[in-house]
């Protein structure tokens, strides 16, 4: 949807052909009873890449859509007792890092700042444009990435640069977590990737007034305002190709000509399903994939004044939880716990006195586990761990309950294997190795999405539309 926005701005008839009966895919809405839940995305940053979408077809964002920023980032918990307030403001921060954790304010500066580095100096190289072009490449900013390059620590996995540069246990896993932002494995996902939270940190979270699902909303009427053409409803069976060109699709009931077709499915599924008779890049196909998720929407009579909207409840053995995930592949006996609460924010979400919970525990993607088995151990598992540290008896609250497996959300949004993020980036240079934003061998043909360049999560993903149009426009 933002690739149609910027396409139509720049004088291109666009028409989008969507599956399901509503816009934006994982970032959707649903209710269960008196309660109303954002389907997939939760955690909200960089607004101003929905905000500049407005800009550029020259309105003014705020009539549109309304967001407010959180003042505390995340809750985080331990089993030990130690709490943890995520402070939006980095000074209240590093006194609360000092204070609860006893970690020199100094030393998480200067791991901070050692992130935001690493950020500002690959940004313009492989978040803003395509890394598969050579005019892109042969640019100043190359050449200062080559200049730093042993400040990206690639050689070292991400735990191995938080152990080494921050030493105390509960903040190591803290931002071991981050690994997780793209569905990968901490102790196998390279060092660079501690820029990740320079996004979270630096730019602060943020809450749409109307919920994630207005990011969706809003994007889609703005597209319309530009012309576009929504057709839900439509599942697409085919690219159709002649002479190494895209020329259209294919739907179940008509064929559509087009000049250029911009595919923002998985890709692995646009290879196998919509370009049957076209070769497939096996080896980027064929990478291991991410992380997917159990989530638990619950509707919980009660509310919890300790907790935000972004919490989360860590394992006491986070390795062992990785090689649960990755190297067993099955859910960890004692998960970590991320627990979203739109309510606290959103007007209408839970009826009084009561929360709307969206809980989501990472797991393997789907390779024929007994999905049910497991989510009866897991809900056990993390009804336990919550009213441990809660001092609560959760399960006698959960009035309403929805369970999403990674065989349910690879059938609901043709990620494949139900992966969340694509591809993982548990190799060194994984995450530099993306399918490109444009087919090599099929002309016209782009890719959009958070299974290509450059990677999954609300941010990249809009930044690959961005890149796609810029494609489009130079070539």
């Amino acid at each position: 949807m933002a690739a149609s926005v910027r396409l139509a701005v720049a004088g291109h008839q666009v028409s989008i052909y969507e599956t399901n009966g509503f816009v934006g895919g994982k970032l959707s809405s649903f209710k269960i009873g008196n309660y109303r839940f954002d389907a997939g995305p939760s955690l909200f940053t960089m607004p101003h890449f929905i905000t500049e979408l407005f800009e550029l077809a020259g309105e003014q964002a705020e009539d549109h859509f309304q967001y407010t920023k959180k003042n505390i980032g995340c809750k985080y918990f331990w089993k030990d007792g130690t709490i943890l307030n995520a402070y939006a403001d980095q000074s209240a921060y590093l006194k609360e890092v000092e204070d609860q954790l006893g970690v020199p304010a100094a030393r998480l500066k200067t791991y901070l700042d050692r992130a935001q580095l690493k950020y500002e100096l690959t940004a313009p190289l492989f978040l803003e444009q395509s890394l598969h072009k050579w005019r892109g490449l042969l640019r100043k900013e190359t050449w200062e990435c080559i200049k730093h390059l042993s400040l990206f620590e690639i050689g070292q996995s991400l735990h191995q640069v938080n152990q080494k540069q921050l030493e105390e246990s509960h903040l190591v896993q803290l931002y071991d977590r981050f690994a997780t932002y793209n569905g990968s494995n901490p102790f196998q996902t390279p060092g660079i990737m501690t820029l990740v939270q320079h996004l979270e940190q630096h730019y602060g979270t943020f809450v749409p007034k109307k919920g994630m699902v207005s990011i969706s909303e809003s994007i889609a009427e703005l597209a319309k305002r530009c012309g576009v053409s929504i057709h839900l409803n439509k599942k697409v069976d085919e690219i159709l190709v002649r002479q190494n060109k895209a020329i259209g699709i294919q739907t179940g009931t008509e064929t559509v000509d087009a000049d250029l077709v911009v595919s923002n499915m998985d890709v692995v599924p646009t290879y196998r399903h919509l370009l049957p008779r076209q070769k497939a890049p096996e080896r980027i196909l064929k990478e291991d994939r991410s992380s997917s998720a159990i989530i638990f929407y619950w509707g919980v009579k009660s509310t919890f004044p300790n907790l935000e909207l972004h919490n989360i409840f860590f394992s006491e053995d986070y390795k062992a939880e990785f090689e649960a995930i990755f190297k067993n592949q099955t859910v960890p006996l004692d998960p970590t716990i991320y627990v979203n609460i739109t309510s606290r924010d959103v007007a209408g979400d839970a009826p009084k006195g009561c929360e709307n919970w969206f809980v989501m525990i990472n797991t393997p993607c789907d390779s024929g586990q007994d999905w049910e088995s497991m989510v009866n151990q897991l809900r056990e598992a993390v009804l336990q761990h919550l009213q441990f540290t809660l001092k609560k008896d959760l399960g006698s609250l959960i009035e309403e309950e929805y369970i999403i497996t990674p065989p349910m959300i690879a059938e609901r949004t043709g990620s494949h294997q139900g992966a969340l993020y694509g591809s993982s980036s548990n190799g060194a240079m994984s995450a530099f190795l993306r399918h490109a934003n444009f087919s090599r061998h099929i002309k016209n043909l782009f890719f959009c999405g958070g299974s290509v360049h450059p990677g999954g999560g609300i941010p990249l993903c809009l930044l690959s539309a961005k890149i796609v149009t810029d494609l489009i426009q130079n070539d």
